[in-house]
């Protein structure tokens, strides 16, 4: 399933340059081994302790509602705030993709709509559904861990596209920059990023 959804991804959304590939590239890394500890690792130990009758109380929460103890009741309550963020973030990538998509047709420097309220609303909705995954709905060490990093590679890939930007708008994308933060919206702004998100 993660290879066909991939290759999907990678047809229609394929990196331009080898510093976007290298960030799809750490943020397939990431989706891998969040599913590999979450489907794998546990499963193989759920079979285990199952097969030779051991106790297996402890199996059904994940990182979080263990944490705070509350077991499958906080387990449901992070995969639902989980799923929120998820829907979220993609809703958020895939209409700023549709709104790059459409300007690139006419080379366009696109300021209106996610756009007039992030500079970069489709690393921002990268952000809050990996968040939602792999931080909330379903974490593990290794994805809590990336999470940061993922964050780092895609702020100084985000740089590196402004300077391009600059070089082919000039003092249009610098004002654009002045009045539109690089990813979360002002709290004024915020409902309605989310509203678009989700519509």
């Amino acid at each position: 399933m993660i290879v066909l959804v991939s290759w999907i991804l990678y047809r229609y959304l394929a990196p331009k340059t080898w510093r976007e590939w290298a960030g799809a590239g750490v943020v397939q890394a990431f989706i891998i081994a969040l599913y590999a500890e979450m489907y794998g690792f546990p499963l193989t130990i759920y079979l285990l302790a199952r097969f030779f009758g051991l106790d297996g109380s402890g199996l059904s929460a994940n990182l979080w509602s263990s944490a705070v103890g509350l077991g499958e009741t906080g387990m449901m309550i992070s995969m639902l705030l989980g799923i929120f963020f998820i829907i979220t973030g993609l809703g958020l990538f895939f209409k700023g993709w549709q709104q790059v998509h459409q300007a690139k047709k006419s080379d366009q420097l696109v300021t209106d709509g996610l756009y007039a309220l992030s500079r970069h609303p489709q690393y921002t909705g990268l952000f809050i559904a990996l968040f939602g995954e792999g931080v909330i709905h379903w974490p593990t060490l290794f994805s809590v861990a990336l999470f940061p990093i993922i964050i780092l590679i895609y702020y100084q890939l985000a740089k590196r596209e402004e300077k391009k930007m600059v070089a082919q708008f000039g003092e249009k994308y610098r004002n654009y920059m002045k009045n539109t933060p690089m990813f979360i919206p002002r709290k004024a702004q915020l409902k309605k990023f989310i509203k678009q998100a989700n519509n």
